[in-house]
């Protein structure tokens, strides 16, 4: 997937409201673990949410190499958390996250 359209962010947005970020950045900041690590939760969960806990003033930047690096769609910022999807359509039907139309 390489772009999403408004609708689907919204939806993808209001389907992330609950979760909790899990993966961080901190003090190493973007490491090729750290992109094994989202890689390796978009694999799993389709939909993450990445907390910038240090390099705050790098966000955009960062958010968006960790994007190209994995493959995936920056949904959106909120603050200092990042919202990425990236579909897996190895994931079993009940699990996937369908963005819409």
């Amino acid at each position: 997937m390489t772009d999403i359209n408004g609708r689907q962010r919204r939806k993808l947005k209001s389907l992330a409201h609950h979760l909790n970020p899990v993966v961080q950045i901190g003090q190493k900041g973007l490491t090729e673990a750290l992109i094994k690590a989202v890689d390796k939760a978009l694999s799993d969960h389709e939909l993450i949410k990445v907390k910038f806990v240090d390099f705050k003033d790098e966000k955009h930047d960062l958010a968006e190499e960790v994007v190209d690096k994995t493959g995936s769609v920056l949904v959106g910022m909120i603050g200092n958390i990042a919202i990425i999807f990236r579909e897996n359509p190895e994931l079993e039907k009940s699990q996937r996250i369908r963005p819409g139309n």
